[in-house]
């Protein structure tokens, strides 16, 4: 998964979606680590787009 950084308010929404907490929100990014299974929850629940698969 790729985040537009330019997009992305860091709303956390993709983070509560991710039933295998494998995406982390910090200040300034989020990043995906290896538990993600690409089931693409958080692209549907992106309030602005701003995840895509990459």
């Amino acid at each position: 998964m790729q985040v537009d950084k330019e997009i992305c308010m860091h709303c956390g929404a993709c983070v509560g979606a991710c039933p295998n907490n494998a995406i982390f929100l910090y200040e300034t990014f989020i990043e995906f680590n290896q538990n993600c299974i690409n089931c693409k929850l958080c692209i549907k629940v992106c309030p602005v787009g701003a995840i895509s698969e990459g």
